[in-house]
């Protein structure tokens, strides 16, 4: 069959393309593949799990810099959104920071072949330290649905977060202390509680919340162990890092300004939540 001479090369038959999506999938298998991933949750032993609550803390800050960091953009203010953009809010922790390391490995790799971006390297930095942050807010995300699954499955409620599933939580703890300290025993305290409630106080409402919060965080720490591979099954974790490569190609220190979908997902999780626990007082 003759050529025709002249003829484009399309993008997908690209020798550079075909380097980069033969190494992204090389790359993700190795770093967040079943083995891969668990090398990469022994780093979370140790501070880890001290920074993870307080990161889950700070996410809605972050949400909000970087929507402030991509108005500043659209109305070209583009030092200002650049400064704020740059603004590390998060506190990093070792998986990110191997994560981070392992990222800018493989970039740095892929320059050597002749495939690297055209991005100057601090914007590179800070992009690839936006790719850890968001990995954590689908950590986040994870444990969402985990607690949602644990509510439905408890007490056949939605409880897609914390925060709703505290109060289930505790006025189940304050009917079986109830039950227990009943002086007629505990199968009349059965009969008396289930035709008069008991409600918790609001002591036990916090308490019951901050014992989940904490348990929320250590799982959020180690939900990449579940999230990490079902990503590389499906391929979200290639196209993730496919569309950084595009950005940095661009060589546009704007065009990480906006928020990554990821982080609206896990902050409408957390407003959903919210709002189901006023939703439920409101109706008594």
């Amino acid at each position: 069959m003759t050529q025709i001479p002249g003829a484009l090369i399309t993008p997908a038959r690209d020798p550079v393309s075909v380097m980069r999506r033969a190494g992204i999938r090389r790359f993700v298998r190795a770093r967040f593949g079943p083995l891969g991933s668990l090398r990469l949750h022994r780093h979370a032993l140790g501070l880890d799990l001290l920074r993870a609550p307080l990161n889950v803390a700070l996410s809605p800050l972050y949400l909000l810099v970087r929507m402030i960091a991509g108005l500043l953009n659209l109305v070209r203010l583009r030092r200002a959104a650049a400064w704020l953009g740059a603004r590390q809010i998060f506190l990093t922790s070792n998986i990110a920071r191997q994560v981070e390391s392992d990222l800018n490995r493989f970039i740095a790799d892929l320059d050597s072949k002749g495939a690297g971006v055209a991005a100057p390297p601090e914007t590179v930095a800070r992009a690839v330290a936006d790719y850890a942050g968001t990995r954590n807010a689908v950590a986040e995300m994870t444990t969402s649905a985990l607690v949602l699954l644990a509510g439905f499955s408890m007490f056949e409620l939605a409880t897609p977060g914390v925060i709703s599933l505290a109060g289930p939580v505790a006025e189940m703890r304050a009917q079986n202390q109830a039950i227990d300290d009943f002086a007629l025993g505990r199968g009349l305290g059965r009969l008396w509680y289930g035709a008069f409630p008991v409600r918790q106080s609001w002591m036990q409402l916090l308490l019951t919340g901050t014992v989940l919060t904490l348990i929320a965080s250590v799982v959020t720490t180690f939900a990449g162990l579940l999230a990490d591979p079902l990503q590389v099954l499906t391929g979200t974790h290639r196209r993730r890092i496919e569309r950084l490569l595009t950005r940095l190609d661009a060589a546009d220190p704007q065009s990480g300004a906006l928020p990554e979908r990821e982080h609206l997902m896990a902050r409408l999780g957390d407003l959903s939540d919210a709002a189901l626990v006023v939703w439920r007082n409101l109706r008594g």
